[in-house]
């Protein structure tokens, strides 16, 4: 038994978010039935091959027009029997077809209500349309990924959607809180999750102390105290190009792998200039960028193999799918022809190794076809094959 079985989610939602958050549920047992439009449904269908295949699987497929009149008695028939809705409408939207919160939790006062916007429901930027760049350029990420704090550095394009995968966590997390309380309450709850603001949660360390002084950078001189050496400008915590053009990560921050470092590659008279500064730190940074490219990758892990430090390899996507650390977690499951990445939580009652991973292993099931268990979806919530076909008949499912 997995934690989630039992557990009805509709999801309504488009693209990533959404897809995530459902995912990481469905991983864990829940039942998701994806609701789509029967137009073409979900937008990810029209992306390169991949996309909506790696974010929907072990989800089933019903379609329903939720813009057609007799969409409600049929939504509110599947909401009957469901746990969770998940929506990603903007509120007007969500308000016009009927399905916000207040309309669907009126009827149905144990349902757990999630909605993943790009501004969350209330605020003057609640109605505006945006994608991941603008909740990471609006929240600050974008600059804190530049490569020093001025404003004068371009800020780097991520090829990373850091602000969807974040509200799809915070969405997932805000869900099973609401189950547990509805566990102690009997009554369900909504949840709001803004991407935005998902974003602006990621800012903990770049904002530290604008937040703990809780002023403008210039007010305050502790402010400009010195960063945590993470912005590419210190030796101890660096890419380095290796000699066979291969990168590898070196993360000493602490004083004792900054040691173990400089031991391991002879340069013992740079240990007491961890925490040099201006001029003096971009010397140490220059003369580890050169030393670095006299071995290659694999020469430089096998002379620091037996060393208690933190270097790593930077990997390719392919690179880091075959990694053995990853094969012995049973963390890609490698099914008919295709690979997945499984949910990075396990739980088990059982801490030994095959009981961790046994807690991860999903059969996996393919992404659905758009509509595949639209008649097994209704039936189970109780219409008959004749009003189904009028449904299919009428452009409702």
């Amino acid at each position: 038994m997995r934690p989630l079985d039992r557990v009805r989610v509709l999801d309504l939602t488009r693209l990533l978010p959404g897809a995530y958050a459902t995912l990481l549920m469905a991983d864990l047992g829940a039942d998701v039935v994806k609701i789509e439009d029967p137009r073409g449904g979900d937008a990810t269908r029209d992306m390169p091959p991949g996309y909506f295949e790696i974010l929907n699987r072990n989800k089933r497929s019903a379609t329903l027009d939720l813009r057609s009149p007799e969409a409600a008695a049929v939504l509110d028939a599947l909401v009957s029997r469901a746990d969770v809705l998940v929506e990603s409408f903007r509120p007007h939207t969500s308000r016009r077809l009927g399905v916000d919160a207040q309309t669907l939790r009126a009827r149905h006062p144990r349902l757990v209500y999630a909605s993943i916007t790009g501004f969350g429901q209330t605020g003057p930027y609640a109605e505006r349309a945006a994608h991941d760049i603008n909740y990471e350029a609006l929240s600050g990420l974008l600059m804190a990924s530049a490569s020093s704090a001025s404003t004068h550095d371009p800020p780097q394009m991520p090829r990373m959607l850091v602000a969807d995968v974040g509200a799809a966590m915070n969405a997932a997390a805000g869900i099973l809180a609401a189950l547990f309380q509805r566990e102690r309450t009997g009554v369900g709850a909504a949840v709001d999750v803004s991407i935005h603001e998902s974003a602006l949660s990621w800012l903990l360390f770049p904002a530290a102390r604008q937040l703990v002084f809780d002023r403008d950078a210039g007010d305050n001189a502790s402010v400009h105290a010195r960063e945590l050496p993470i912005h590419g400008r210190d030796a101890c915590y660096n890419i380095y190009r290796t000699a066979d053009g291969e990168y590898v990560a070196l993360g000493a921050l602490e004083p004792k792998f900054w040691s173990a470092f400089c031991e391991g590659v002879g340069r013992p008279d740079l240990i007491p200039l961890h925490d040099a500064q201006g001029d003096d730190q971009a010397r140490v940074l220059a003369d580890v960028r050169a030393l670095m490219q006299t071995r290659t990758r694999d020469e430089w892990l096998v002379r620091f193999s037996g060393i208690d430090i933190c270097l790593t390899p930077v990997n390719s996507v392919a690179g880091a799918l075959r990694d053995p650390h990853i094969a012995a977690r049973g963390a890609v499951v490698r099914q008919d022809g295709s690979a997945y990445v499984t949910t990075p939580i396990a739980v088990t009652d059982t801490t030994t190794d095959e009981g961790w991973r046994g807690a991860r292993r999903v059969d996996v099931q393919p992404a659905p076809a758009l509509g595949a268990h639209t008649d097994d979806v209704l039936r189970d919530a109780g219409f008959a094959a004749a009003e189904i076909a009028r449904l299919r008949g009428r452009g409702v499912i």
